[in-house]
Order: C-alpha cells, then sequence, then structure tokens
C-alpha cells in the first residue's frame, strides 16, 4: 500500500478510536470520579489526539467541567500539554506565554498544503544529499525573526479560525509576526529516496510555529519542506519528564482524586516567587497593597507565598507598593 494511502487509513483508525472514547466518556453511566484539588495537570498528549480530546478526557478523569489548556498542540503532535484544573485554569494565560522547546523531524524535498504530513503534497524536487546551505539556512531562521503563520493555524481572522477559512476554500494569507527562535539545533541527518529528513531541537518563544520554521527552511533551500514528526519536550517551567501520559491517568483508582500539580507548586515553575509574613498575606488575601517586591522588566508578576505554603496571589510592583493581580487566598 502507498505511504499515502497508510497516512490517510492511519488518520480514519485515529477518528474512529477518538470518536469511540467521546461515546465511551459520555454514556449517562459512565462513574463518576472525585472532583480533584485545584491545581495543574502536565499531560503527555498522544499522537492523533486533538487539545481538545485531551481536555474532555481530563474533565472526566479530574471529576470537573473546569480544565483548559495553556496552548494547543497538532494532532500529529505529541507531548507538553498544560491542564489546568479548577483555580488553576487563572495561572494558563501566564503559562500560555512562556517559551516552549520541542524535537522534530523535517523533510527536505516535499511541501505540503499544511506545512506537515497531514496535508497534501502541493511540490517535490528530489533531494538525493544534504543541501549545502542548510546549516546558513538555520542560522538565518534563529533569533528574532518574522514568520508567516501557516494558513492552517487556529489564528482568527475576521472572527473565524485560520483552518476553517482554508478548509471552506479560501485562500487565506496571514501577516507575518515577530517572534525569537532561542536555539534551532540540527541533529541526525537522513538521507533516503528523493528526500532528507532533518532532527532538530528548537526553543522559541509563544507563538511560534514549528511547521512554519520546517516550510521555510525549505524555501530557503529551493526544494520546499514539511514536518514528519512533532514533539513538545517543555512548556516554560514544565519538562516533559514531569508530564504523564493517559493511560496512566486512566488507571487512577476510581474512589481517589487524580493528583494535580498544587497551585503553589505551579506557581513556583513560572514566576519568581515572595515568602509572606502573615500580615502581608492576610492583606493580599483581600485584596490589599504590601511594600514592593523589587522585581523590574519581564519576570515583573510574582507569586506570593504564605508562611504555610499556600498561593495567594500573584504580584506586581506599582510604584512605592505591591499590588495584587489575582488573589488566589479565599477565592
Amino acid at each position: 500500500m502507498p505511504a499515502d494511502q497508510r497516512d490517510q487509513r492511519d488518520q480514519r483508525d485515529q477518528r474512529d478510536q477518538r470518536d469511540q472514547r467521546d461515546q465511551r466518556d459520555r454514556r449517562p453511566d459512565r462513574p463518576r470520579r472525585p472532583t480533584a484539588a485545584d491545581g495543574l495537570l502536565i499531560v503527555d498528549k498522544p499522537a492523533g489526539w486533538t487539545s481538545h480530546d485531551v481536555v474532555a478526557k481530563a474533565r472526566w478523569l479530574a471529576g470537573t467541567r473546569k480544565v483548559g489548556h495553556a496552548g494547543t498542540l497538532d494532532p500529529m503532535a505529541t507531548g507538553v500539554l498544560v491542564l489546568g484544573v479548577g483555580r488553576a485554569t487563572r495561572l494558563l494565560t501566564w503559562v500560555t506565554g512562556a517559551d516552549k522547546e520541542y524535537r522534530a523531524t523535517i523533510r527536505l524535498g516535499e511541501s505540503t498544503t499544511t506545512d506537515d504530513a497531514e496535508g497534501e503534497s502541493v511540490s517535490r524536487v528530489p533531494v538525493t544529499a544534504v543541501p549545502a546551505g542548510l546549516t546558513a539556512a538555520v542560522a538565518e531562521l534563529t533569533g528574532a525573526i518574522q514568520q508567516v503563520p501557516s494558513a492552517v493555524s487556529a489564528i482568527k481572522v475576521d472572527g473565524q479560525r485560520a483552518y476553517a477559512r482554508v478548509r471552506a476554500g479560501e485562500d487565506v494569507q496571514l501577516a507575518a509576526r515577530p517572534v525569537t527562535v532561542h536555539e534551532f539545533e540540527v541533529g541526525d541527518i537522513r538521507v533516503g529516496g528523493d528526500a532528507v529528513d532533518v532532527d532538530v531541537r528548537v526553543v522559541c518563544s509563544s507563538g511560534t510555529y514549528i511547521r512554519a520554521l520546517a516550510r521555510d527552511l525549505g524555501a530557503a533551500l529551493g526544494v520546499g519542506g514539511h514536518l514528519t514528526m512533532l514533539r513538545r519536550t517543555r512548556v516554560g517551567g514544565y519538562p516533559i519528564t514531569a508530564a504523564r501520559s493517559l493511560a496512566e491517568l486512566e488507571e487512577w483508582p476510581m474512589d481517589t482524586p487524580v493528583d494535580t500539580l498544587p497551585l503553589a507548586e505551579a506557581a513556583r515553575a513560572t514566576f519568581p516567587t515572595r515568602d509572606l509574613t502573615a500580615d502581608e498575606a492576610r492583606a493580599l488575601g483581600h485584596g490589599q497593597r504590601i511594600a514592593p517586591s523589587g522585581v523590574d522588566g519581564a519576570e515583573r508578576t510574582v507569586a506570593a507565598i504564605a508562611p504555610d505554603g499556600t498561593l495567594v496571589a500573584l504580584i506586581e510592583d506599582r510604584g512605592p507598593q505591591a499590588r495584587p493581580v489575582l488573589v488566589f487566598a479565599g477565592s
């Protein structure tokens, strides 16, 4: 069976499996799990699942509808998906903006409609050796760059997702936006047939599309390119080593709440922290201001921790005082 037919068959099988899981989880006789404590779930998303699929599963696993995620992963991608449960959903805005790390494989010699292996091939250029300009092209895509997102991204255009417009037959042209590729490292390179597969490691700012990097690398070399594998290995302070698979979570005892990363620990992985006195904790809990923390710049938001180790609030210096921007104590 040709490779493209196998891919289509695999995608159909994955959709059928998701439909079966959804029907099972929505059964009225499905036992209800106890509600998990407010906190984060770090999930190793499997291939074939959308981020929405994982959130739906986590709602059942955590025994609550109040579950959200900090940044989507494409169905073909695997790796770190940060979920907020209960009040921890209020932290997700900050987690979403954190830098991210990926492992990926870029195939040089073919372009697709989606810039990844799930799209249809639009051009092929035989590549039988490692392109001579590979190192220079990677360097040009490192640092502060202007990147045009993939047309099938979730970016909204006039209130509608770009991918929805593409599927409706529109020619979507997205504007370039500034992103930062902190590290773009080339690993193993494999030459086979008429294409070259390049394994890479990328550390980048939020909003960077790895599919677009693959597309632009192929374009710079004049041969086209797309992603064949993508794995997110870190989101901010949450590495893949802290993630659990859905299979592990499903094996959790039915009468025991699923463990979450407590609010204070979750905050410590994202923000600078400040240990409060009892009086400061009490004041912040009532929305009052306290003495400044002395933190400036990009890390201005600080997690304020009570003497008992709980997260009281997120605070920021404003003039001669620190004010709460998000209060957890008593909320």
